[in-house]
């Protein structure tokens, strides 16, 4: 039986989506498994923009439903944490309780993000807390990003593979997800 892993990332927003889609459908299949991509089918237009993005929505956790397993690229994108769309992705795959497994191209933790972001301006609040120049509270859990995405792969037992790319290789330097491959060969051995 060949199982399925779904592809979740902000690659689908890349000017080369489907050769970097392709590439990982490639090693997917190189590593025994068949790869889910969002965007690999063809949505009828709908009526309206917002018919046509919840179209989407129903397509792609339909393919999740499908999946035996999920690879998500938390890779900072347009801004300091992981796509909104890859964390529900993977919250998702978390609440069906599927095997799951992250990467990141950017080795500093979502703590250290958070202070460039403050340009350093990071005090320790009278309750313990480090806090930023507007009185927020940073976690500082060691973690590659919000505690409960790097939490929910690791406390099921998934792996954060945690790679380093330069800047224009963020989304496409596929390191990292080799290793998450080679972890979920395992897991399914």
């Amino acid at each position: 039986m060949v199982r399925s892993i779904y592809m979740a990332g902000p690659e689908v927003f890349m000017p080369n989506a489907r050769a970097i889609m392709d590439e990982k459908t490639e090693l997917a299949r190189e590593a025994g498994f068949r790869a889910i991509c969002p965007g690999d089918l063809d949505i009828p237009p709908a009526p309206t923009k917002k018919a046509f993005g919840l179209a989407i929505s129903q397509v792609d956790e339909e393919m999740m439903l499908e999946a035996d397993a999920i690879i998500a690229n938390l890779t900072p994108f347009r801004g300091l944490a992981a796509d909104v769309g890859t964390a529900f992705e993977l919250g998702f795959m978390c609440a069906l309780g599927k095997p799951v497994t992250a990467y990141t191209n950017v080795p500093e933790s979502h703590y250290a993000r958070c202070v460039a972001y403050y340009e350093g301006r990071v005090t320790k609040g009278e309750d313990g807390y480090q806090r930023g120049s507007d009185g927020l509270s940073l976690e500082d859990f060691e973690m590659i990003d919000n505690l409960m995405l790097h939490g929910g792969v690791e406390r099921r037992g998934g792996l954060i593979a945690i790679g380093s790319a330069p800047p224009d290789a963020l989304y496409t330097d596929l390191a990292a997800f080799r290793q998450c491959l080679a972890h979920l060969k395992d897991r399914f051995a």
